[in-house]
């Protein structure tokens, strides 16, 4: 069993869902079914309803084909589909991903696929633009048309400093392999500032935000509100941050309206090393 997202990052919240992928190794061809049947039951263990509720929401989305794939994927074939057909939003998803549970040697063979993925050498110019593409589905697929800002979801939120955190493990692990270990969105930014690939100030307040964001977006789904959206006064007044994915060298002559002017500031956390 691999985790990714939030279970794959060590940042689980109040009412986070699980992101999965389940693997296998058998030479027999046609033992697939038992597997896609053993992921079904696992599925239904872990989202079973109890007096309090659902005891969790399971995305499998992020096997290989989403929904169109199989529910159980083998080692072998996750491997071809990762080094050949994989997008970059899927790469952007494994430098989350962790081995959970069951067999540890697939469990070894996964976590040396990942760090083969995350060791390639990329065109940053490109993986710039695929992450941006990526960022521009999610904000259309999340639209808020409320005065509240969305900690996730809107520009300056939470997806922005992960996505953030993403493009620099992909465009720098090459080079800084400090960078491949999965320790969560807080400590890579540190570790990114301390190898020289964005400024420490500016490191220290998009953490700041994060961790800000993360205590707000607790307690708002301790209240079980259905969206984790706050007023823009109440974001952290010191942290200063623009959102220069619509900075006129990545997008254009305008910058996206920010409700609470907090984005990070894209372009300088990945500005080019003199």
């Amino acid at each position: 069993m691999v985790a990714y997202g939030k279970l794959g990052g060590k940042e689980l919240g109040y009412a986070s869902d699980l992101d999965l992928v389940f693997l296998y190794d058998d030479p027999d061809q046609d033992a697939v079914e038992q597997y896609v049947r053993l992921g079904r039951r696992m599925i239904s263990w872990l989202s079973t309803l109890t007096s309090s509720g659902r005891l969790y929401e399971v995305d499998m989305r992020l096997r290989p084909d989403g929904d169109a794939g199989l529910i159980a994927v083998s080692i072998d074939g996750f491997e071809q589909y990762q080094s050949r057909s994989a997008w970059s939003w899927e790469h952007q998803a494994i430098t989350r991903a962790r081995f959970v549970a069951g067999d540890v040697t697939i469990g070894g063979r996964f976590e040396e696929l990942r760090r083969h993925i995350l060791l390639l050498p990329r065109d940053t110019t490109q993986l710039r633009l695929d992450i941006q593409r990526m960022r521009d589905r999610i904000s259309a697929g999340h639209p808020n048309h409320s005065e509240l800002f969305d900690l996730k979801h809107d520009r300056g939120g939470m997806v922005d400093i992960e996505f953030i955190t993403q493009f620099l493990v992909l465009a720098h692990a090459h080079e800084y392999p400090v960078l491949l270990n999965n320790l969560g969105n807080i400590a890579l930014l540190g570790l990114a500032a301390e190898a020289g690939l964005i400024d420490t100030a500016l490191s220290a307040q998009v953490i700041a935000a994060y961790r800000h964001y993360r205590r707000k977006q607790h307690s708002l789904r301790l209240q079980a509100q259905i969206w984790a959206r706050v007023p823009p006064s109440s974001t952290p007044a010191n942290a200063k941050l623009y959102d220069s994915f619509g900075k006129p060298s990545l997008r254009g002559k305008m910058a996206y309206p920010v409700k609470n002017q907090l984005a990070p500031d894209v372009w300088a956390l990945n500005r080019p090393r003199p």
